[in-house]
């Protein structure tokens, strides 16, 4: 089974050779018919014959055009946190992917060690999670992780980030690309935001502009920089990036996105002696982690380094004999946060206390 990495090696072009260009092929064949049922219900739903769900309060949805992370996790924080400060109950909604029935998944936990007063609530059915949501903790404002292609919940506003590094997912709807619908779907957005956007030029970033204006003409353009904040252990001890300035390190994840992770831990200023991918919401288990610690032994390193994410699944100060650590990560918006902000204002909704 291919990992992320080499699924997009293969849909991008950059495997070459008679066999990565039949397997695109088929991969073309078989995107033909997932294409035409995604127009089909975004159709159905674009005419009215499919409900939406209003809600008494107002709906924020953060999501992606494509597959895999776009830098959700940290957009959703700060709103969270933006609304917390006008005193706005917020309560988090998602679907609750890569997890048991009952269970909070990793970006649930991730989350709840960033906003500890914030309440979230994963369900398959959004809808009822955000209406018991509101039944539960009175709250004022529900914002929908991961929502733009769940369309039965009606929101307010619509924020879609694109990655940087693969804006428009090789130009192919999965499976010969990484797009969930094709990128006329961005006509539904108010705001589009594009995160990592220090990992490319003026030029690079205006064309992106570009080709997004021409779908969605209207929507607010912002752009986000994502920067590293600091290191944090599984116990919640965190020490500044000097911590592991210059240190030999070894790296792995597991996200949809890998590329990302890869860019801010650049800017750290750790030698990454190896490193290691795996699937998005990849469950460790114990013979995995005795895997990783035998390869930071094998590598020699004075500690192993991975996401947030991924720490909070791992719950381990040390893997073995080398220290854990997760690269906390911040979000900047460079550009467009004043306009952002003009469109969250009139979803305010201050408590009465």
């Amino acid at each position: 089974m291919l990992n992320a990495s080499d699924f997009k090696a293969l849909v991008s072009g950059r495997r070459r050779g008679l066999g990565p260009r039949l397997l695109r092929g088929v991969l073309r064949a078989a995107e033909v018919p997932y294409t035409l049922a995604v127009k089909r219900r975004n159709r159905r739903f674009d005419r009215g014959h499919v409900a939406e769900h209003r809600l008494e309060v107002p709906v924020i949805s953060v999501g992606n055009l494509t597959l895999g992370g776009t830098g959700k996790t940290p957009m959703v924080a700060w709103l969270a946190r933006w609304f917390e400060e006008q005193n706005v109950r917020v309560a988090l909604v998602s679907r609750g992917y890569g997890t048991a029935a009952g269970a909070p998944n990793d970006e649930a936990l991730e989350l709840a060690q960033q906003l500890p007063n914030v309440p979230h609530f994963q369900d398959r059915a959004r809808v009822v999670a955000a209406r018991l949501a509101i039944e539960r903790t009175q709250s004022q404002l529900i914002l929908l992780d991961d929502g733009f292609q769940h369309r039965h919940l009606a929101r307010d506003l619509d924020i879609v980030l694109l990655d940087a590094l693969e804006p428009f997912g090789f130009d192919h709807v999965f499976p010969r690309g990484t797009l969930r619908e094709p990128p006329a779907g961005l006509h539904r957005a108010q705001v589009v935001a594009l995160s990592r956007a220090d990992a490319l030029n003026a030029e690079q970033r205006a064309a992106i502009r570009r080709r997004v204006a021409h779908y969605a003409p209207a929507a607010l353009w912002i752009e986000i920089e994502h920067a590293p904040r600091g290191w944090r252990s599984s116990t919640g001890v965190d020490r500044s990036l000097d911590f592991l300035a210059g240190e030999r390190i070894a790296a792995f994840c597991g996200l949809g996105t890998p590329e990302g992770f890869w860019h801010t831990l650049a800017c750290t200023g750790v030698e990454i002696a190896d490193r290691r991918e795996y699937p998005d919401h990849f469950a460790y288990q114990a013979e995995d982690l005795q895997r990783l610690a035998a390869w930071a032994e094998e590598q020699g390193v004075g500690a192993l380094v991975c996401t947030h994410k991924d720490l909070v699944k791992i719950g381990n100060e040390s893997l073995g004999k080398t220290p854990l650590w997760a690269l906390s990560v911040g979000i900047e918006i460079s550009r467009g946060r004043s306009d952002l902000e003009a469109l969250l204002r009139p979803l305010v909704r201050p408590t009465d206390s």
